[in-house]
């Protein structure tokens, strides 16, 4: 009785349209493209996908465009009845093991992009420091003289405010308030002020979270 022997199957026809959809016009340029070795795509037309490693699949997956999962049912919808069991199972572990990398790649592409909207928010944050320290007492000045012309600047910055709070950054006291020393948030302008002695607040400091950023600094209030 004859059987049917994996290496007789052909998805040619199968890979030359996924080819043809991505401007590749030969195997030697998709070997090129994924940095594929023509002996696995040799294997993968002729429905040998379980034997591919996840990471020979995922490169030919992004040199022809298609997601991982979609490749390998391209590849081993028509596996023939009398195919070994073994080897069903290895298909199906190796979609199994496809997928968990597919989700690894996820997480790691969301983590990296955390990474980066962190570095970007460090970076903005440390060129806007002289602003986060010299505006609020600005603002006090102006809002002590009313006549001032200053004041009228005020409401040019609420989008800066509104971007730092957006990024999480809370002020450390308010400026010109009285407020017991802490050392820990506070920075002395002059003098060595003791724990817990009342002083006044001259420029804001700020915290991002649980992470301090800038002390707010401070001077002891004479009797």
């Amino acid at each position: 009785m004859a059987t049917t022997d994996l290496d007789s199957i052909d998805y040619s026809p199968v890979l030359r349209s996924l080819m043809a959809q991505v401007g590749l016009t030969s195997y030697r340029s998709l070997s090129q493209t994924s940095g594929v070795p023509r002996s696995s795509i040799d294997a993968l037309r002729q429905g040998q996908v379980g034997r591919l490693r996840v990471s020979t699949l995922q490169r030919l997956s992004e040199a022809l465009g298609v997601p991982l999962e979609t490749l390998v049912a391209k590849f081993s919808s028509s596996v023939p009845p009398l195919k070994p069991a073994s080897d069903g199972v290895e298909v199906i572990s190796q979609v199994n093991a496809l997928r968990q990398e597919c989700d690894r790649l996820q997480n790691q592409l969301a983590a990296q992009a955390e990474t980066v909207r962190q570095q970007v928010q460090q970076q903005a944050i440390a060129q806007l420091e002289p602003w986060l320290v010299q505006w609020p007492t600005a603002v006090h000045a102006a809002q002590q003289k009313p006549d001032l012309t200053a004041q009228k600047l005020i409401p040019l910055v609420r989008p800066v405010e509104a971007l730092v709070q957006h990024w999480g950054l809370t002020q450390i006291d308010s400026v010109g308030a009285e407020v017991p020393f802490d050392p820990q948030h506070h920075q002395p302008r002059a003098g060595n002020p003791s724990p817990g002695q009342l002083v006044r607040v001259s420029h804001a400091g700020y915290r991002q979270g649980d992470r301090l950023l800038y002390r707010a600094k401070v001077s002891p209030i004479q009797p």
